[in-house]
């Protein structure tokens, strides 16, 4: 017969292995929604960096953070079930890339997960955050501030192109921005006393036909809207533009770096590292109402001198002596 003392030993022994067992399991480990409106092959130096930025704060994909990515491929129509899905995984943090159109859908898909943006306007018109500094809510991120750059592209492409007298403006009409930033270009080419023609291309099917046109009607110069669907299709704009010889300014070194005559924009590999930084805090307990929107210090100038000469373009010392970066 088991004694009382026996059974207190027999019971705090069976309290250890329990509670050694227990130790021995794995933690849950954290699970993050990526939400993208471009594609995955395009924007990998970009999620590159949102890596780097989440290994910043001791996370690193595969060991102990999982990442599950969904990508609109440019249908921005899919970006709403996308989010649903993610929602429904669930996961701990959604990081929200797909444009402004892709921070709304996560917004409307949840308000309880934490969400991590990149957004190309003021997130506080747009209703993501009720202010910068104090986000609120379950949003915060990074801000792009791409709208207020359209404008300063297009002086610089007077800069450069001195004598064209008609800019094109081309625009994707699946972003909701399409609707909202011709407005100030107008006003600036009136300013500037040039026209400004707009143009739309929401499929890449749409890029040969416009460009074409563009340079049938000898339109002197290109700016193209900063946005997911036309990065992703870099490579093929850039083509485009080279082949039409129309001189072209885009919103990101990458489309320079990919043969493009010029770019002024913020330098996206360093706002998706600090996307990932963010993220990672909120996984470690913060909130994301006490991480203020960050905003670009810098916006970078690139240009490329192989294209400029393939042109014709002679590049003004002045733009030279503000590049941060000459490609030859």
């Amino acid at each position: 017969m088991t004694t009382r003392r026996e059974f207190i030993t027999l019971l705090g022994g069976a309290a250890a292995w329990l509670l050694a067992a227990r130790a021995q399991q794995p933690a849950k480990v954290p699970r993050i929604g990526f939400l993208g409106g471009g594609s995955p092959d395009a924007f990998a130096h970009v999620v590159g960096a949102f890596r780097q930025g989440l290994y910043e704060t001791g996370f690193a994909e595969g060991q102990n953070v999982t990442i599950e990515y969904r990508w609109a491929e440019g249908q921005y129509d899919r970006l709403p079930a996308l989010a649903a899905e993610l929602v429904g995984r669930p996961v701990g943090v959604i990081v929200a890339t797909g444009g402004d159109v892709g921070v709304r859908a996560a917004t409307k898909a949840t308000t309880t997960i934490p969400i991590v943006f990149t957004s190309g306007s003021d997130p506080v018109a747009a209703g993501f955050v009720s202010s910068l500094n104090r986000p609120g809510g379950n949003v915060t991120g990074v801000s792009l501030f791409v709208s207020v750059l359209e404008v300063k592209k297009l002086d610089l492409l007077r800069e450069l192109v001195p004598t064209a007298a008609v800019i094109g403006f081309l625009l994707n009409p699946n972003n909701p921005r399409a609707d909202v930033d011709p407005a100030d270009m107008q006003a600036a080419a009136r300013a500037l006393g040039k026209q400004l023609l707009i143009l739309k291309a929401g499929s890449e099917h749409d890029f040969d036909a416009v460009l074409t046109n563009l340079a049938q009607q000898r339109v002197g110069a290109l700016v193209v809207h900063t946005e997911p669907f036309f990065l992703s299709r870099r490579d093929h704009l850039v083509e485009l533009a080279a082949h039409h010889s129309i001189p072209t300014i885009y919103g990101l070194r990458e489309f320079a770096a990919a043969g493009g005559l010029i770019s002024y924009g913020t330098k996206l590999a360093d706002s998706y590292r600090q996307v990932g930084i963010y993220t990672g805090k909120i996984l470690k307990g913060e909130k994301p109402a006490d991480l203020p929107v960050m905003q670009p210090t810098k916006f970078e100038l690139v240009i490329n001198l192989k294209t400029a000469k393939a042109l014709g373009l002679n590049v003004p010392d002045k733009l030279l002596a503000l590049a941060d970066e000459v490609i030859e």
